[in-house]
């Protein structure tokens, strides 16, 4: 067939494009970014196992454990009355009283978790609450508000966790409460740095002009805004939260000794950890495995949320994460050898 006899389809000038172009919002965007780091992914799943072997804790002990409180210096022990080793009869050891130790450990990922989720939570409502009055407002608010701040983040938590245990005695909830307490001021001062800079854009000053009233630009034109950093700064807050209740723990001032938790195990393991590498071995690599999901799950959502935050580091001469290939645009170098 010659050239002159190909038949040539001639689309007329307004004809609709067979396939609309779709717009995207930011969380679309967002959940797209995140999908593609599968260190987040992997993440993510296997911060979703730890919360399900927290909640499936009373089956978990009953299929491979027994009571995690229960004693037994018959069987739990050896002959020199040392614990016992991982075994068909307690798979990760026994404890110096014979404990089971998978059985106390998971359920020691119940209170770390139970003081990361409700601290952070609380932590998070105060922080953006005051970051945002103190960024809208301004003026004296603004600048008591901060030296508040400021004095609570230099102030020493420990001692107050100490303080605290030798008044009121240690629980779940006076940890929950010391660790709220002196978190909230890394996410206010976050939240008031962003009040600042949205209250100065256009969309501010029209609804200001419109006569709508300040509550109603703080919660309906602010408060959207400030939702992804609430998100990664929460996100990276929990694992904190998490350490902290595990060194309260093991310097005596975090939940009762009696309950299981992580920080007793390790505070328990100090003097066995010879004898019985298990009984350190377990409580440590669960608390490195927790926080370092957590972190890595935070860093994740930051670059899918905020993708800038790479050009900005890269204009401050800081190293940024290479992106992966799917994002990478080709490169003049790339183009040129092609070509050649």
């Amino acid at each position: 067939m010659s050239l002159t006899e190909l038949a040539t389809e001639v689309i007329p000038a307004d004809a609709e494009p067979t396939g609309g172009i779709k717009g995207r919002t930011p969380w679309q965007l967002g959940w797209a970014r995140l999908r593609q780091d599968k260190v987040a992914i992997i993440s993510a799943v296997v911060i979703l196992l730890i919360i399900l072997m927290a909640i499936c804790a009373p089956l978990l002990t009953h299929w491979f454990g027994t009571d995690p409180t229960q004693t037994n210096t018959n069987t739990g022990l050896d002959a020199d009355g040392l614990p016992i080793g991982p075994s068909a009869d307690h798979l990760l050891g026994t404890d110096q009283l014979g404990r089971d130790i998978f059985s106390r450990a998971v359920y020691g990922a119940r209170v770390s978790l139970e003081v990361g989720l409700l601290s952070t939570f609380f932590a998070t409502l105060v922080g953006v609450t005051v970051g945002l009055l103190a960024g809208y407002f301004s003026g004296w608010a603004d600048a008591a508000i901060s030296r508040v701040l400021e004095i609570v983040l230099s102030f020493p938590y420990l001692i107050v966790a100490l303080v605290a245990a030798a008044t009121i005695g240690p629980s779940e909830t006076m940890e929950i409460t010391v660790i709220a307490s002196f978190s909230f001021a890394a996410m206010a001062r976050i939240v008031r740095g962003q009040v600042i800079a949205i209250k100065a854009r256009e969309f501010v000053e029209a609804a200001r002009s419109l006569g709508a009233s300040r509550a109603r630009i703080m919660v309906i034109d602010i408060l959207p805004n400030l939702l992804a950093p609430v998100i990664v700064l929460a996100s990276l807050l929990i694992p904190q939260a998490i350490v902290t209740e595990s060194t309260l723990t093991f310097l005596g001032a975090g939940v009762d000794i009696r309950i299981p938790s992580w920080g007793g195990m390790l505070a328990e393991s100090t003097q066995y950890y010879r004898v019985a590498w298990w009984y350190l071995f377990v409580p440590s690599g669960l608390l490195l495995l927790t926080t370092l999901v957590f972190n890595l799950l935070g860093d994740g959502v930051r670059d899918a949320l905020d993708p800038r935050g790479e050009r900005i580091l890269a204009k401050a001469g800081k190293p940024v994460k290479a992106p992966s290939s799917r994002w990478r645009l080709p490169s003049s170098s790339s183009g040129t050898a092609t070509g050649k």
